[in-house]
């Protein structure tokens, strides 16, 4: 007997998609785990356990509000859908529709993103972006080109299965708690851990070979893995020469990282790099895992490339335990970028430089011409808005202010817009600056469907209402896109998952029934009776004729390096109790008792030169800004190099804007900066 009180659903925080069911009660709402949930079997993190926190937290938005000089103005929904209407078209018949830019959210559904892609490109704009830019772009160009899909190769439960585990840029047993439950499983099967950090995070504790590396070296060491496999004939030639192309080159290009050479890039004793060699090649099943670490880096898709070459010439795809895991860092961000909310791809990964693909489109939307060519991303949308080409901007769903680099610039450029809505669930630092803003409802107020970061497409029911006049996202585009005129007849979000269908051939056999099964489909899902593909490049790679492209790249150093004016280094990244921008983390209680400030990490020896106590506060200066924060004395990065979590709005006041060249990703995970304790303190 089904209990009524109890609607499963997804955790709306990290990628992994872990279920659990939302327990109706008369007087409270609470948790109850979901033990035969396929990815987490119940277990949630942190973050899982206090997500409840955030649905009847008092800072919810539950209005449209609009700004007026005497602060903010209640209204109605139909005045609210009214105005962003007539901005809309006021931009385009002034400006042209390529003033217009939208952000979408990793945090919404499919249907929601979908939607909202569809409404900007069919309005002319070719300004369609979200935050997925700036965590996993590079993997996209990156894996593309090598496999010809952009993804997750095997489960997150297929850990358990491997021989050996390499980490590199992923701490992910703080940042993906429960991928350290299957990686410990693989461990206690005999498996060989190696991870590749700056920092000895948690995730390093548990690893049988620690590489302490320099921060923004990841390419030169695995080139130098890559020359250790090649010269001691260790690479899968069975399967380098039957599945793959562009081996010769790349063997070519790996003569100059020796070892030894690489080591004096590193800071890895060339023993450490050989074992690390031998041991990912040898073993019968290799899996890498990688995550912000590696990407968000101004060569991140050269560094996404070389993880992919590693895989590729040990023949370490296409099977049980072995694969590259992308571990994504919210909740859907793999499905935005599934439903194309971003500036390179339309739905399907299909190029904006495609002519017949983006035809195929026109044709099955039945609107065009839809715009060809590259748009606008997260990043540059601030600048052009700074330069007067951007005028209007719709923000779905994301804290572009927090998220972006060098954010007081970010912040500085956005306040030249003619006019900006963000829809939200709370005032966020976007919001406070937005012309309109509208009350979204969160993830349990809602339904629709969620892929998470191993392609798992779940489906979620609404459990609780959402706060006053509150409403789901595809509420408001559905309204908004009919104001202007674009004729959007949908009768709810499982009628958009089946034009989502017949657009993504991956999602063509994934239905709402189907998605609402314990634990889902795993796409490429291409027909209705198909299970779905959990193990991807089994016989063949979806690159062309099959055979996966090996990328030869080289090391390039980061962009900024230290200097007599910032002598030290400042990496950022995740810590367990916090998620992104912090906009729902630190409005949770529980979380925030524990975690309740910004913090910096700093090594003793640097400590003691510039004079630190743990406990003080000190201030940490950047070429962009400054920033105040605890000190934290630590061995767990080396000399000459700080870490800071990005989850408090000071963080990436800091950080570099120089951005890579081909995903347009800004370097998050190096800048040259000095810290001091603050005087009078």
């Amino acid at each position: 007997m089904v209990d009524e009180s109890l609607v499963p659903t997804v955790c709306p925080y990290c990628a992994l998609g872990c279920g659990f069911y939302i327990k109706l009660g008369k007087d409270k709402t609470g948790i109850e785990y979901m033990l035969d949930h396929p990815t987490n079997e119940g277990a949630l993190c942190p973050k899982g356990n206090a997500t409840l926190e955030i649905l009847s937290h008092p800072d919810r938005l539950r209005f449209p509000l609009k700004k007026t000089e005497g602060g903010w103005v209640r209204i109605s929904w139909e005045e609210a859908l009214a105005k962003v209407a007539e901005e809309i078209k006021k931009t385009i018949r002034n400006h042209g529709p390529n003033a217009l830019g939208f952000l979408g959210s990793a945090k919404c559904t499919n249907e929601e993103n979908y939607l909202f892609q569809k409404m900007a490109r069919i309005l002319g704009s070719k300004n369609v972006d979200s935050c997925a830019r700036r965590c996993h772009s590079p993997t996209i160009p990156a894996l593309n080109r090598a496999f010809g899909s952009a993804c997750m190769t095997n489960p997150i439960s297929d850990l358990a299965n491997s021989d050996c585990i390499f980490a590199i840029g992923s701490n992910f047993a703080e940042n993906h708690p429960i991928v350290a439950r299957w990686v410990l499983r693989a461990k206690d099967r005999g498996a060989f851990v190696i991870v590749a950090d700056p920092r000895l995070t948690p995730t390093a504790w548990l690893s049988d070979l620690h590489l302490q590396i320099k921060l923004g070296t990841d390419v030169a060491l695995l080139n130098g893995m890559m020359n250790v496999i090649v010269g001691e004939g260790l690479e899968n030639r069975k399967f380098i020469d039957k599945r793959t192309v562009g081996f010769e080159e790349l063997a070519e290009r790996l003569k100059g990282y020796t070892p030894e050479k690489v080591s004096e890039i590193t800071g890895v004793s060339p023993s450490s790099i050989v074992e690390a060699a031998r041991t990912y090649a040898k073993s019968a099943s290799s899996a890498i895992l990688y995550s912000m670490g590696i990407t968000q880096h101004s060569h991140g898709t050269n560094n996404v490339s070389a993880c992919a070459d590693l895989a590729l010439i040990c023949g370490q795809l296409g099977r049980s335990g072995a694969g590259l895991y992308p571990l994504r860092g919210q909740n859907n961000v793999q499905g935005a970028c599934d439903m194309g909310v971003l500036a390179d791809f339309y739905p399907g990964s299909r190029s904006v430089n495609d002519v017949e693909a983006i035809h195929f489109i026109e044709e099955a939307w039945g609107a065009g011409p839809l715009p060809v060519g590259m748009g606008m991303t997260a990043e540059t949308m601030p600048v052009a808005a700074g330069d007067g080409d951007l005028r209007f901007l719709y923000v779905m769903g994301e804290d572009v202010i927090n998220s972006d680099s060098s954010s007081s610039r970010g912040r500085r450029e956005l306040e030249n817009l003619d006019f900006m809505v963000v829809q939200d669930i709370f005032m966020t630092d976007t919001a406070e600056m937005a012309d309109l803003v509208l009350p979204a409802a969160a993830w349990a107020e809602k339904e629709g469907s969620f892929t998470s970061s191993e392609r798992r497409v779940q489906w979620i029911d609404r459990a609780v209402p959402p706060p006053g006049e509150a409403r789901s996202d595809l509420w408001a585009i559905l309204e908004l896109a009919n104001r202007l005129g674009l004729d959007f007849d949908y009768s709810g979000p499982e009628e958009v998952l089946a034009e989502i269908g017949r657009i993504v051939p991956s999602y063509a056999g994934i239905s709402r029934e189907r998605a609402e099964a314990r634990g889902g489909v795993i796409w490429p899902c291409p027909f209705l009776d198909h299970p779905g593909t959990p193990i991807l490049h089994q016989e063949e790679f979806s690159a062309p004729e099959g055979r996966a492209r090996i990328v030869p790249v080289d090391y390039l150093p980061p962009a900024e390096e230290s200097s007599l004016d910032y002598p030290l280094l400042l990496t950022t990244g995740r810590v367990v109790l916090h998620y992104n921008a912090g906009s729902m983390t630190r409005r949770s209680f529980s979380l925030m008792k524990r975690a309740p400030e910004l913090f910096v990490e700093v090594n003793p020896d640097d400590a003691d030169r510039w004079s630190i106590v743990d406990g003080d506060l000190v201030e940490v200066n950047t070429r962009r800004s400054r920033a105040w924060a605890r000190a934290h004395v630590t061995t767990r990065q080396e000399t000459g190099v700080l870490f800071m979590p990005f989850h408090f709005p000071e963080t990436n006041r800091l950080t570099s804007d120089v951005i890579d060249p081909e995903a347009r990703i800004p370097e998050f995970k190096v800048a040259a900066c000095r810290i001091g304790k603050m005087k009078g303190v």
